[in-house]
């Protein structure tokens, strides 16, 4: 996941880069008299990892937009908290100075996508990060209702 601008930028031009020498070694490939199918299998692991970096960049441009997923049972909840930091603009530094403690802490929890915070801590970076958190929820039909 693209955590800030520096590794979108990063992101991007290496995007640019993998993309030209995809099609350079699909030049190469086909000069040295190698058939679509032997191509393929060289090319495919290659374009794997180009279209994964692909995503992640869209993924980052799709949060800078304030676009984002929805959570089930709160699955996915710390990978939320990056995100409204960066939908809101807001660096690590800055976040970890409006929490009160060092940059270390917050990179470290977002690396880890804050698995096993508390709900305490939860709210206090909602709150740094003045996002407010509506939830709605929906009941699953029993086994029992739903055999009946």
């Amino acid at each position: 996941m693209i955590r800030n601008e520096t590794e979108y930028q990063e992101a991007a031009a290496r995007l640019s880069d993998e993309q030209k020498r995809l099609i350079d070694h699909r030049a190469r490939l086909k000069g040295a008299g190698l058939t679509d199918e032997e191509i393929k299998r060289v090319i495919d692991p290659m374009e794997s990892f180009h279209m994964q970096l692909q995503e992640e960049v869209h993924s980052y441009e799709r949060l800078k937009q304030g676009e984002f997923e929805e959570l089930d049972n709160l699955r996915g909840f710390g990978h939320l908290l990056i995100s409204l930091r960066i939908a809101g603009g807001i660096s690590q530094r800055e976040l970890a100075k409006r929490l009160e403690v060092h940059e270390s802490q917050v990179s470290r929890d977002e690396r880890n996508e804050y698995f096993g915070i508390t709900l305490e801590r939860a709210i206090k970076i909602l709150d740094a990060l003045n996002v407010r958190l509506r939830t709605k929820v929906e009941t699953k039909p029993s086994q029992q209702m739903a055999t009946a």
